[in-house]
């Protein structure tokens, strides 16, 4: 069984996406991860987020690099943002999430295009969405708990500006597969959102074995 989640920065997708996985026992995947790796090796290298070919030039890393939690820091957030903006890094990155999707196992990987480009035909696709002000508000909760300097008005700028590189994007917009499920936590505490996912997934696959008891 394959499960795309996708959405918006904030909206709750990993943490579901993780206990999805945990839940139905499958492997799982932060896709996200993959443009962060790509952004962190970028800085490294002294190279421009806006530039084409320096952020090419960025996708050969070590798959180790993934593993390492300052790829989960605002700074390269906001890189990875700008990175995934390029249609070349995409096509270099659409492999990896591809096998990753299609192991015998089956798998949970999360992003913003794995029910519309990686995994269209996955057995269930969700859309995990919330309103900006929410996403703000939990992304700024957390780095409060990391003790990083924050200031929720630059964070809610900055959710905005990625939701639009996101959605305007020439290659793999942000948006939900026509025959996603959509599940808005604006209003969810995070337990709520994981049994409603749970609830979903359990939905799509009965309908699905209804219809091919076979």
């Amino acid at each position: 069984m394959i499960i795309a989640v996708d959405g918006p920065t904030a909206s709750g997708k990993g943490t579901i996406s993780k206990q999805l996985a945990k839940h139905f026992s499958l492997p799982f995947l932060d896709t996200g991860l993959l443009y962060r790796a790509v952004g962190w090796t970028l800085r490294n290298q002294g190279g421009d987020a806006d530039d084409a070919a320096d952020a090419l030039a960025a996708c050969v890393f070590d798959g180790a690099l993934l593993d390492n939690p300052a790829l989960r820091s605002e700074v390269v957030g906001g890189l990875a943002s700008r990175v995934s903006v390029h249609p070349d890094v995409r096509r270099a990155l659409i492999n990896r999430q591809k096998d990753f999707a299609y192991q015998p196992a089956g798998a949970v990987l999360d992003g913003r295009d794995i029910g519309t480009v990686i995994a269209p035909d996955a057995d269930v696709k969700l859309f995990v969405t919330a309103s900006s002000e929410a996403r703000a508000m939990r992304r700024f909760e957390e780095m409060k708990r990391r003790g990083e300097p924050v200031n929720f008005d630059d964070i809610l700028a900055d959710i905005l500006k990625r939701d639009a590189r996101d959605k305007n994007r020439v290659t793999a917009p942000l948006k939900p597969a026509e025959d996603a499920d959509l599940l808005d936590t604006t209003d969810l505490t995070i337990d709520a959102a994981i049994r409603q996912a749970i609830v979903l997934v359990n939905a799509k696959t009965s309908s699905r074995r209804d219809k091919d008891p076979a």
